[in-house]
Protein backbone atom coordinates (compact mmCIF):
# COMPACT_ATOMS: atom_id res chain seq x y z
CA UNK A 1 0.00 0.00 0.00
CA UNK A 2 2.86 2.33 0.88
CA UNK A 3 4.46 1.63 -2.49
CA UNK A 4 1.25 2.47 -4.31
CA UNK A 5 0.89 5.67 -2.32
CA UNK A 6 4.49 6.61 -3.09
CA UNK A 7 3.91 6.02 -6.79
CA UNK A 8 0.76 8.15 -6.73
CA UNK A 9 2.58 10.96 -4.96
CA UNK A 10 5.51 10.74 -7.37
CA UNK A 11 3.15 10.84 -10.36
CA UNK A 12 1.32 13.83 -8.92
CA UNK A 13 4.64 15.62 -8.42
CA UNK A 14 5.68 14.92 -12.01
CA UNK A 15 2.36 16.14 -13.33
CA UNK A 16 2.47 19.30 -11.24
CA UNK A 17 6.01 20.03 -12.45
CA UNK A 18 4.93 19.45 -16.03
CA UNK A 19 2.00 21.80 -15.60
CA UNK A 20 4.28 24.44 -14.09
CA UNK A 21 6.71 24.09 -16.99
CA UNK A 22 3.86 24.27 -19.48
CA UNK A 23 2.64 27.49 -17.91
CA UNK A 24 6.07 29.15 -18.09
CA UNK A 25 5.90 32.01 -20.61
CA UNK A 26 8.02 31.89 -23.74
CA UNK A 27 10.36 34.89 -23.97
CA UNK A 28 11.42 35.99 -27.45
CA UNK A 29 14.26 38.45 -28.04
CA UNK A 30 13.42 41.23 -30.49
CA UNK A 31 16.40 43.04 -32.08
CA UNK A 32 16.02 46.73 -32.96
CA UNK A 33 18.99 48.82 -34.09
CA UNK A 34 17.38 52.17 -33.29
CA UNK A 35 16.32 53.71 -29.94
CA UNK A 36 12.78 53.21 -28.68
CA UNK A 37 11.79 56.83 -29.30
CA UNK A 38 12.12 56.43 -33.09
CA UNK A 39 9.41 55.27 -35.50
CA UNK A 40 10.79 51.74 -35.61
CA UNK A 41 11.39 51.76 -31.85
CA UNK A 42 7.79 52.75 -31.14
CA UNK A 43 6.67 50.12 -33.66
CA UNK A 44 8.64 47.49 -31.73
CA UNK A 45 7.04 48.56 -28.45
CA UNK A 46 3.55 48.36 -29.95
CA UNK A 47 4.26 44.88 -31.35
CA UNK A 48 5.50 43.73 -27.93
CA UNK A 49 2.38 45.03 -26.21
CA UNK A 50 0.04 43.39 -28.70
CA UNK A 51 1.81 40.01 -28.60
CA UNK A 52 1.72 39.92 -24.81
CA UNK A 53 -1.92 41.04 -24.79
CA UNK A 54 -3.11 38.57 -27.41
CA UNK A 55 -1.27 35.62 -25.84
CA UNK A 56 -2.40 36.48 -22.33
CA UNK A 57 1.22 36.81 -21.29
CA UNK A 58 2.21 33.33 -22.45
CA UNK A 59 4.63 34.96 -24.92
CA UNK A 60 6.83 37.82 -23.74
CA UNK A 61 8.89 40.07 -26.00
CA UNK A 62 12.29 41.28 -24.79
CA UNK A 63 13.27 44.26 -26.98
CA UNK A 64 17.02 44.74 -27.31
CA UNK A 65 17.27 48.18 -28.86
CA UNK A 66 19.78 50.90 -29.78
CA UNK A 67 22.03 48.44 -31.59
CA UNK A 68 23.18 46.55 -28.48
CA UNK A 69 23.12 43.31 -30.48
CA UNK A 70 24.90 44.85 -33.47
CA UNK A 71 23.96 46.37 -36.80
CA UNK A 72 21.10 45.01 -38.89
CA UNK A 73 23.60 43.08 -41.02
CA UNK A 74 25.32 41.62 -37.95
CA UNK A 75 22.01 40.61 -36.37
CA UNK A 76 20.86 38.95 -39.59
CA UNK A 77 24.17 37.14 -40.01
CA UNK A 78 23.87 35.89 -36.43
CA UNK A 79 20.36 34.60 -37.05
CA UNK A 80 21.40 32.79 -40.22
CA UNK A 81 24.41 31.25 -38.50
CA UNK A 82 22.06 29.69 -35.94
CA UNK A 83 23.33 31.62 -32.93
CA UNK A 84 19.87 31.59 -31.33
CA UNK A 85 20.49 34.99 -29.72
CA UNK A 86 17.70 36.75 -31.62
CA UNK A 87 14.19 35.40 -32.20
CA UNK A 88 12.50 38.36 -33.92
CA UNK A 89 14.10 41.20 -35.81
CA UNK A 90 13.15 44.39 -37.60
CA UNK A 91 15.13 44.82 -40.80
CA UNK A 92 15.31 47.20 -43.71
CA UNK A 93 13.93 45.31 -46.68
CA UNK A 94 17.20 45.53 -48.63
CA UNK A 95 19.05 43.42 -46.01
CA UNK A 96 17.59 40.25 -47.52
CA UNK A 97 18.84 40.95 -51.05
CA UNK A 98 22.32 39.62 -50.22
CA UNK A 99 20.73 36.24 -49.47
CA UNK A 100 18.87 35.76 -52.72
CA UNK A 101 15.67 37.70 -51.98
CA UNK A 102 15.32 39.55 -55.27
CA UNK A 103 11.74 40.63 -54.62
CA UNK A 104 12.96 42.58 -51.59
CA UNK A 105 15.32 44.49 -53.87
CA UNK A 106 12.36 46.09 -55.60
CA UNK A 107 11.35 47.83 -52.37
CA UNK A 108 14.53 49.94 -52.22
CA UNK A 109 14.87 50.91 -55.90
CA UNK A 110 14.53 54.72 -56.12
CA UNK A 111 11.05 56.00 -56.91
CA UNK A 112 9.37 52.59 -56.82
CA UNK A 113 6.69 54.19 -54.66
CA UNK A 114 5.40 57.63 -55.56
CA UNK A 115 3.44 58.15 -52.34
CA UNK A 116 2.70 56.55 -49.00
CA UNK A 117 -0.69 55.47 -50.30
CA UNK A 118 1.11 53.67 -53.13
CA UNK A 119 3.30 51.76 -50.65
CA UNK A 120 0.45 50.84 -48.32
CA UNK A 121 -1.69 49.65 -51.22
CA UNK A 122 1.14 47.20 -51.84
CA UNK A 123 1.77 46.34 -48.17
CA UNK A 124 -1.90 45.48 -47.59
CA UNK A 125 -2.20 43.37 -50.75
CA UNK A 126 -1.87 39.65 -51.42
CA UNK A 127 1.31 40.44 -53.36
CA UNK A 128 2.95 41.69 -50.15
CA UNK A 129 2.29 38.31 -48.55
CA UNK A 130 4.31 36.72 -51.37
CA UNK A 131 7.15 39.15 -50.68
CA UNK A 132 7.04 38.41 -46.93
CA UNK A 133 7.23 34.68 -47.67
CA UNK A 134 10.30 35.07 -49.91
CA UNK A 135 12.99 34.45 -47.23
CA UNK A 136 11.40 31.11 -46.36
CA UNK A 137 11.00 30.25 -50.04
CA UNK A 138 14.71 30.77 -50.79
CA UNK A 139 15.72 28.59 -47.85
CA UNK A 140 16.33 31.11 -45.08
CA UNK A 141 15.13 30.07 -41.58
CA UNK A 142 12.87 33.13 -41.38
CA UNK A 143 9.22 33.94 -41.93
CA UNK A 144 7.83 37.41 -42.47
CA UNK A 145 5.35 38.86 -39.98
CA UNK A 146 4.53 42.30 -41.35
CA UNK A 147 5.72 45.37 -43.25
CA UNK A 148 6.22 48.94 -42.16
CA UNK A 149 8.01 52.11 -43.23
CA UNK A 150 9.94 55.05 -41.82
CA UNK A 151 8.96 57.61 -44.43
CA UNK A 152 10.59 58.83 -47.61
CA UNK A 153 14.35 59.24 -47.43
CA UNK A 154 16.07 62.53 -48.28
CA UNK A 155 19.68 63.65 -48.67
CA UNK A 156 21.23 66.12 -46.22
CA UNK A 157 24.61 67.85 -46.37
CA UNK A 158 27.27 69.51 -44.24
CA UNK A 159 27.71 72.28 -46.81
CA UNK A 160 25.36 74.02 -49.20
CA UNK A 161 24.74 72.37 -52.56
CA UNK A 162 23.41 74.18 -55.61
CA UNK A 163 22.95 71.50 -58.26
CA UNK A 164 23.70 67.89 -59.10
CA UNK A 165 27.31 68.71 -59.96
CA UNK A 166 27.85 69.64 -56.31
CA UNK A 167 27.70 65.93 -55.46
CA UNK A 168 30.69 64.97 -57.59
CA UNK A 169 33.38 63.29 -55.45
CA UNK A 170 31.32 63.95 -52.30
CA UNK A 171 31.51 61.27 -49.59
CA UNK A 172 27.93 60.19 -48.97
CA UNK A 173 27.12 57.81 -46.15
CA UNK A 174 25.41 54.58 -47.13
CA UNK A 175 24.53 51.44 -45.21
CA UNK A 176 25.01 48.02 -46.79
CA UNK A 177 22.24 48.61 -49.33
CA UNK A 178 23.64 47.72 -52.79
CA UNK A 179 20.88 49.66 -54.54
CA UNK A 180 21.64 52.87 -52.63
CA UNK A 181 25.36 52.33 -53.18
CA UNK A 182 24.66 52.13 -56.92
CA UNK A 183 22.58 55.29 -56.86
CA UNK A 184 25.25 57.27 -55.01
CA UNK A 185 27.90 56.01 -57.42
CA UNK A 186 25.77 57.07 -60.41
CA UNK A 187 25.52 60.54 -58.89
CA UNK A 188 29.33 60.79 -59.17
CA UNK A 189 29.78 60.63 -55.40
CA UNK A 190 31.72 58.19 -53.23
CA UNK A 191 29.51 55.80 -51.20
CA UNK A 192 30.97 55.47 -47.71
CA UNK A 193 29.72 52.83 -45.28
CA UNK A 194 29.17 54.22 -41.78
CA UNK A 195 27.03 52.63 -39.07
CA UNK A 196 23.98 54.64 -38.00
CA UNK A 197 25.28 54.98 -34.44
CA UNK A 198 28.45 56.64 -35.76
CA UNK A 199 26.76 58.86 -38.36
CA UNK A 200 26.49 62.02 -36.24
CA UNK A 201 30.21 62.04 -35.42
CA UNK A 202 31.09 61.10 -39.02
CA UNK A 203 29.23 64.18 -40.27
CA UNK A 204 30.63 66.35 -37.49
CA UNK A 205 34.25 65.42 -38.24
CA UNK A 206 33.95 65.34 -42.02
CA UNK A 207 34.39 61.59 -42.42
CA UNK A 208 31.36 61.94 -44.70
CA UNK A 209 29.93 65.03 -46.41
CA UNK A 210 26.33 63.90 -46.62
CA UNK A 211 23.86 61.16 -45.76
CA UNK A 212 20.20 60.29 -46.25
CA UNK A 213 17.42 59.46 -43.82
CA UNK A 214 13.68 59.91 -43.41
CA UNK A 215 12.98 63.44 -42.21
CA UNK A 216 11.70 62.26 -38.80
CA UNK A 217 14.98 60.43 -38.16
CA UNK A 218 16.91 63.44 -39.48
CA UNK A 219 15.41 65.73 -36.88
CA UNK A 220 15.11 63.33 -33.94
CA UNK A 221 18.82 62.42 -34.16
CA UNK A 222 19.94 66.08 -34.23
CA UNK A 223 21.51 65.76 -37.67
CA UNK A 224 20.56 69.39 -38.52
CA UNK A 225 23.28 70.42 -36.04
CA UNK A 226 26.03 68.94 -38.21
CA UNK A 227 24.38 68.76 -41.65
CA UNK A 228 21.94 71.70 -41.93
CA UNK A 229 21.20 71.46 -45.65
CA UNK A 230 18.25 69.16 -46.34
CA UNK A 231 17.27 68.11 -49.85
CA UNK A 232 13.64 66.94 -49.98
CA UNK A 233 14.13 64.58 -52.91
CA UNK A 234 12.31 61.53 -51.46
CA UNK A 235 14.37 59.08 -53.50
CA UNK A 236 13.09 55.97 -51.75
CA UNK A 237 10.71 54.87 -49.02
CA UNK A 238 12.27 53.31 -45.93
CA UNK A 239 10.48 49.96 -46.19
CA UNK A 240 10.98 47.64 -43.21
CA UNK A 241 9.81 44.18 -42.27
CA UNK A 242 9.57 42.21 -39.07
CA UNK A 243 10.57 38.54 -39.22
CA UNK A 244 10.68 35.61 -36.81
CA UNK A 245 13.14 32.73 -36.90
CA UNK A 246 12.05 29.16 -37.53
CA UNK A 247 13.65 28.20 -34.22
CA UNK A 248 11.47 30.70 -32.34
CA UNK A 249 8.38 29.76 -34.34
CA UNK A 250 8.82 26.13 -33.31
CA UNK A 251 8.70 27.13 -29.62
CA UNK A 252 5.14 28.36 -30.01
CA UNK A 253 1.88 26.45 -30.12
CA UNK A 254 -0.63 27.14 -32.87
CA UNK A 255 -2.60 29.62 -30.78
CA UNK A 256 0.54 31.60 -30.00
CA UNK A 257 1.63 31.55 -33.63
CA UNK A 258 -1.74 32.94 -34.69
CA UNK A 259 -1.42 35.65 -32.04
CA UNK A 260 2.01 36.64 -33.39
CA UNK A 261 0.60 37.06 -36.89
CA UNK A 262 -2.43 38.98 -35.63
CA UNK A 263 -0.13 41.29 -33.67
CA UNK A 264 1.76 41.79 -36.93
CA UNK A 265 -1.38 42.95 -38.72
CA UNK A 266 -2.17 45.41 -35.95
CA UNK A 267 1.43 46.63 -35.87
CA UNK A 268 1.42 47.20 -39.62
CA UNK A 269 -1.66 49.43 -39.31
CA UNK A 270 -0.15 51.24 -36.32
CA UNK A 271 3.11 51.90 -38.18
CA UNK A 272 1.25 53.41 -41.15
CA UNK A 273 -0.40 55.99 -38.90
CA UNK A 274 2.70 56.58 -36.78
CA UNK A 275 5.09 57.16 -39.66
CA UNK A 276 2.76 59.65 -41.35
CA UNK A 277 2.15 61.58 -38.13
CA UNK A 278 5.84 61.63 -37.15
CA UNK A 279 6.85 62.98 -40.56
CA UNK A 280 4.07 65.58 -40.47
CA UNK A 281 5.23 66.72 -37.03
CA UNK A 282 8.85 66.93 -38.16
CA UNK A 283 7.91 68.87 -41.29
CA UNK A 284 5.76 71.24 -39.25
CA UNK A 285 8.60 72.15 -36.86
CA UNK A 286 8.94 75.90 -36.18
CA UNK A 287 10.62 77.70 -39.05
CA UNK A 288 13.45 78.90 -36.84
CA UNK A 289 14.34 75.28 -36.11
CA UNK A 290 14.41 74.24 -39.73
CA UNK A 291 17.61 73.99 -41.74
CA UNK A 292 17.62 75.47 -45.26
CA UNK A 293 15.65 73.34 -47.73
CA UNK A 294 16.91 72.94 -51.29
CA UNK A 295 15.07 71.55 -54.29
CA UNK A 296 16.70 70.29 -57.42
CA UNK A 297 15.15 70.93 -60.84
CA UNK A 298 13.85 68.10 -62.95
CA UNK A 299 16.52 66.55 -65.10
CA UNK A 300 14.36 65.16 -67.87
CA UNK A 301 10.95 65.81 -69.45
CA UNK A 302 9.92 62.28 -68.53
CA UNK A 303 10.36 63.03 -64.85
CA UNK A 304 7.81 65.82 -64.95
CA UNK A 305 5.00 63.32 -65.45
CA UNK A 306 5.62 61.68 -62.07
CA UNK A 307 3.19 62.57 -59.28
CA UNK A 308 4.63 64.75 -56.56
CA UNK A 309 4.95 63.42 -53.03
CA UNK A 310 3.09 64.82 -50.10
CA UNK A 311 6.07 67.04 -49.25
CA UNK A 312 5.39 68.74 -52.60
CA UNK A 313 8.97 68.58 -53.80
CA UNK A 314 10.37 67.97 -57.23
CA UNK A 315 11.89 64.50 -57.36
CA UNK A 316 15.34 64.04 -58.84
CA UNK A 317 16.01 60.86 -60.81
CA UNK A 318 19.66 60.00 -61.53
CA UNK A 319 20.53 58.36 -64.85
CA UNK A 320 21.35 54.68 -64.66
CA UNK A 321 24.33 53.23 -66.47
CA UNK A 322 24.56 49.65 -67.67
CA UNK A 323 27.55 49.09 -65.36
CA UNK A 324 25.81 50.40 -62.26
CA UNK A 325 25.19 47.99 -59.37
CA UNK A 326 21.55 49.06 -59.60
CA UNK A 327 21.25 47.17 -62.86
CA UNK A 328 22.81 43.86 -61.89
CA UNK A 329 22.51 41.12 -59.31
CA UNK A 330 23.97 42.53 -56.11
CA UNK A 331 24.57 39.27 -54.31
Amino acid sequence: MKKVLSLVLALALVLSCSAALASEPVTLVYAEVNPLDTIVGKTATFFKEKVEELTGGSVLINIQHSGVLGTEAQVLDGILSGSGTVDIGRFSAFQFTAYGCNKAKLLSIPYTFVSREHFWNFANSDLAQEFLAEPLEVGLPLRGICYGEEGFRHFFFRDEVTDINSLKDMKIRVSEDPVMTGMVTDLGANPTVVSFTELYSALQTGVVDAAEQPIANYRSNAFPEVAPYLMLDGHTLGAIQIVITDMAWAKLNEEQQNAIMEAGKLTQAYNAELSASEEAAATAAPQRARPPLHRWPLTSPAASSRPRREANVTPFRPARSASSPMGRDSR
